[in-house]
């Protein structure tokens, strides 16, 4: 079985930031939608059925840093994966290797798309913490025992809910561990004109902890360039 197309999918200031204070830029905002559109606008350039992120992100984006509503008498729940909302139309996929995020329903809106969301886990997770997802009705895999590794993250969404393409979308360090890993296909990137120079922000590619062992750099083939509106560019590298 061929595993899915990855890609991942970042819009960044010119000095590399995916957070930050450039995003209030008018020109930020434009490149910001035209982001948007190739990966999820009517006419996408890119069919994904999903797009993955870091618990930060999420935090960040959607769950705004609300604590889980965890119940001190849960029953136990069956050992393994939760699968459910098999044949959504599109997912977000959330790695959250301790069970952190404070969801209060099982989809995200993003702009004009609507996604169902899969959290991805290791095992140290608590029970309490699967079962407030199973009360949500919300999936769930694990794919690592102390620390989730992106094979089987990808293994398992590919047979589960069988998806053929998906978006990497940060935060710096799951970009980073997935290209790592080796199961990152293209690198797709939309800079904005802009840049803010602040020391502390993110950037699109970070390395920590043991992430940093092995190969210190990826190398990149440019397979397209292209001008966007408001100054914008568009660049498109497959991963070597």
């Amino acid at each position: 079985m061929t595993r899915p197309f990855i890609f991942c999918h970042m819009l960044t200031s010119l000095d590399g930031k995916i957070t930050g204070d450039f995003f209030k830029s008018e020109k930020a905002k434009s490149a910001s939608l035209q982001f948007y559109n190739i990966a999820f606008g009517k006419d996408p350039y890119y069919k994904n059925q999903g797009w993955l992120s870091g618990r930060v992100t999420s935090d960040d984006n959607f769950t705004f840093y609300k604590e889980p509503a965890l119940s001190a008498n849960c029953q136990p729940v069956p050992a393994g994966d939760f699968i459910s909302q098999v044949g959504a139309e599109m997912y977000y996929i959330s790695l959250d290797p301790s069970g952190k995020l404070g969801w209060e329903k099982n989809t995200i809106s993003y702009r004009e798309t609507v996604a169902t969301v899969i959290e991805v886990l290791t095992e140290r997770v608590s029970e309490q913490y699967k079962a407030f997802l199973r009360e949500l009705d919300i999936p769930y895999i694990i794919a690592g025992k102390e620390t989730i590794d992106p094979q089987v993250t990808i293994d398992k969404l590919q047979m589960y809910f069988q998806l053929d393409s998906i978006m990497l979308g940060g935060g710096g360090v799951i970009n980073w561990s997935f290209i790592q890993a080796g199961v990152c296909d293209e690198l797709s990137l939309v800079l904005a004109p802009v840049a803010d120079g602040n020391p502390d922000t993110p950037s699109l590619f970070n390395a920590i902890g043991g992430q940093a062992d092995g190969k210190k750099f990826a190398d990149f083939k440019l397979i397209e360039s292209k001008v966007l509106a408001d100054d914008a560019l568009w660049l498109r590298y497959q991963v070597e």
